[in-house]
């Protein structure tokens, strides 16, 4: 170093005019940078989280698409739900399948490079970010088949399956169960019933097809020494024995197609009490119609001899197990609940099928 440098470097180190600005503006450097780059990083992590977001509602809403779509019509789909719940970058259909019982399984990712404006210092001009959704979904209600176990009651009544179609909002009646008393005179009352189910004629009216029936009737006896094998056997408070016998006859099935359905309740009518009871007039607090999906009548439904509480709406499509037999039974309003099941009046199984639907039941998203 030639002497005329190093007097000027020796005045500039032992200068004092400016150099603690000097001494801030380089410390300064590494803090800017950190702020900066923290800055960057909180916008990739947001970036991440909002495509997450819009990953998980674009697949949950594949899986409602009907069974004959096409994992391109799906992807199509996919893409399209993800854009508009603001998803950056591209969504992928990684999978899509539906099992041998209907249950399916989809998998999809997105990707997206997020620009930065700090890191670009250190030659980062992008943070890649990718994320991933798994959606399962089980196998939901497409058929119901209803077996006749027994009614009784001094009262005729009426119970229907209704279900409504995807974007009709007017329910559609599916099976009948009607209830005829016989006026027998035993202490519990039993009766004729018929399971029917519903179809339109050409000319759109209803047309009730019986498939089931259970003709009970009740006659005096001296002594039940000689009641055949499942009948009921009771004695009026005056020690009079009556010996019932009922006989079930199948016509054909008492099934109900419910693959088209988004809603479904079941619906108890009692429109004409016995006459010759209470002056033809249901008890006080008796309602006359009770429904599935009336909080304030649904606890008069017991679904496998449980009483269904009090306040609680029943989804149908959820009480009837896949490929299982399950009972219910209805108490009529007679006796005032909660109540064991031997109280209730009305008592049938119920089997169901199920299979992939669109119906948005039995969804499950992976975390």
């Amino acid at each position: 170093m030639k002497p005329e440098e190093k007097r000027v470097l020796s005045r500039f180190a032992g200068s004092r005019d400016g150099n603690f600005a000097l001494i801030m503006a380089f410390a300064a450097i590494p803090l800017v940078l950190a702020v900066g780059f923290s800055a960057d990083y909180t916008m990739a992590i947001q970036s991440r989280s909002g495509m997450q977001n819009a990953l998980d509602a674009a697949t949950l809403s594949i899986v409602n698409m009907p069974k004959t779509a096409t994992n391109e019509e799906r992807e199509v789909k996919l893409k399209e739900f993800y854009a508009a719940n603001g998803g950056q970058g591209t969504a992928k259909l990684e999978s899509f399948v539906i099992g041998n019982t209907g249950s399916a399984d989809a998998e999809s990712s997105a990707e997206y490079d997020v620009p930065t404006n700090f890191m670009g210092i250190a030659r980062i001009d992008k943070v890649p970010v990718d994320v991933k959704a798994e959606v399962h979904k089980e196998p939901s209600l497409i058929k119901t088949t209803f077996e006749i176990e027994g009614a009784s009651g001094w009262w005729d009544k009426t119970m229907t399956l209704w279900g409504g179609k995807y974007g009709d909002p007017n329910a559609q009646k599916l099976l009948q169960i009607s209830y005829a008393y016989n006026k027998g005179g035993d202490p519990k009352g039993y009766g004729t019933m018929t399971i029917s189910t519903v179809s339109k004629d050409a000319q759109g009216r209803e047309v009730l097809t019986p498939v089931q029936k259970q003709v009970c009737t009740t006659k005096n006896v001296n002594t039940f020494n000689d009641a055949p094998p499942g009948s009921i056997k009771t004695t009026t408070s005056s020690g009079q024995k009556k010996l019932t016998t009922c006989v079930t006859t199948t016509m054909g099935a008492a099934e109900a197609d419910v693959s088209q359905m988004n809603s479904l309740y079941l619906e108890m009518k009692i429109p004409n009490p016995n006459p010759g009871l209470n002056g033809g007039r249901l008890p006080t607090g008796t309602k006359e119609t009770l429904r599935s999906d009336d909080p304030n009548t649904s606890n008069r439904l017991y679904l496998g001899g449980v009483e269904v509480e009090t306040g609680k709406k029943v989804d149908i499509f959820t009480v009837v197990p896949c490929g299982e037999t399950s009972k219910q039974s209805w108490e009529d309003g007679g006796n005032a609940v909660p109540a064991p099941v031997s109280n209730a009046d009305f008592h049938y199984k119920v089997t169901g099928k199920c299979d992939y639907t669109p119906r948005p039941l039995g969804i499950s998203l992976a975390k």
